[in-house]
């Protein structure tokens, strides 16, 4: 029977501080790092064997991974690492202090731009889009594929198609698959699994430090789900 399991990466710096995240590829806070051990250590106890893992380019993604599997005793794994795994992009909010941004911009219009399905941030700067741009990380990747700013649609629009390409493959040959991932991305598979309303899904809340279960069918529809 497959197996998927989604796990939130560990709360990063920029969480703890408050500012707005995205492609921002920042480091997990030491609180992150104990959630990603914790996470690791409660699939042990459930003796929980991983067949293939998926995980996005960003850092506090990546470690969050190694952590969970080192404690485990999964290091040993093969992992996919790609982009539209990432976070959802937030654009010109990228680096800003939410409350900063509200005092901005007002409650109301960062309300809709974090919690609207289909409205996108406000654009980049044109420096901070040439500096994302060059990274390394992305240097494989057409440019022109590459968002400067995403709605959760969006961000489902990029994750998608890697879901039907790659990660249900895997499930549909009976294997235990891990993503690992990010709060948005995650939730845009959340979306696209349970068939949840554009409406319900942006307030839905993921939690960190806890291995999300889906026992799925063989044609992939969930007959159960549970937090470890």
């Amino acid at each position: 029977m497959p197996r998927l399991i989604l796990c939130r990466h560990g709360q990063s710096d920029w969480n703890a501080k408050n500012l707005f995240t995205g492609w921002a590829d920042v480091d997990l806070s030491d609180q992150g790092r104990e959630e990603a051990i914790q996470s690791g250590q409660k699939l042990k106890a459930q003796h929980i064997d991983i067949d293939v893992v998926f995980t996005s380019l960003l850092q506090r993604a990546i470690k969050t991974t190694y952590h969970l599997l080192a404690e485990s005793d999964q290091l040993f794994l093969p992992i996919h690492k790609t982009w539209r795994l990432n976070e959802r992009h937030y654009g010109g909010l990228q680096g800003l202090n939410k409350d900063d941004a509200r005092e901005q911009y007002g409650e109301d219009q960062v309300h809709e731009w974090r919690r609207s399905y289909d409205t996108k941030p406000p654009a980049q700067s044109d420096e901070q889009r040439e500096s994302y741009l060059n990274d390394r990380k992305y240097a494989h990747l057409d440019r022109r594929i590459l968002p400067e700013g995403e709605s959760l649609k969006d961000t489902l629009e990029r994750v998608i198609p890697y879901w039907n390409d790659q990660i249900s493959q895997q499930l549909l040959d009976g294997r235990t698959v891990l993503v690992s991932a990010h709060g948005n991305s995650l939730r845009a598979l959340i979306k696209y699994l349970e068939d949840v309303s554009d409406e319900d899904i942006v307030g839905y809340e993921i939690k960190t430090g806890a291995p999300l279960i889906y026992e799925l069918d063989d044609a992939l529809q969930v007959k159960d789900k549970y937090y470890l």
